[in-house]
């Protein structure tokens, strides 16, 4: 199996951290970084068997998208040596018209 470097575009990274502050804001900081550590280590999983998720060349060439609990779509490409995770979106943003448009 090929084992790829996960790395995450500065938008991405922008996405975890809103993230994280939304759910200290409507719960707590400790469930904001329990649930933040099970989405780094899920993605961070990628490294093998990248090949997952939806392609959506439609909206961007070599696209992916994927789910992670229902609450969020992971937008990202795996070529021969990396994954880049592109953005995440929670619960219902329009992820569609945020991709096609960059």
């Amino acid at each position: 199996m090929i084992r790829r470097a996960v790395v995450y575009n500065p938008e991405a990274e922008r996405d975890l951290l809103d993230l994280y502050e939304y759910l200290a804001d409507a719960g707590s900081p400790m469930i904001a970084t329990a649930y933040m550590s099970r989405v780094k280590a899920w993605l961070d999983g990628f490294d093998v068997g990248a090949e997952r998720g939806t392609l959506r060349g439609d909206l961007r060439p070599s696209l992916r998208i994927i789910g992670f609990e229902r609450r969020i779509t992971v937008a990202f490409m795996v070529d021969h040596t990396q994954v880049v995770i592109l953005r995440l979106f929670y619960g219902g943003q329009d992820w569609g018209t945020a991709l096609s448009e960059g």
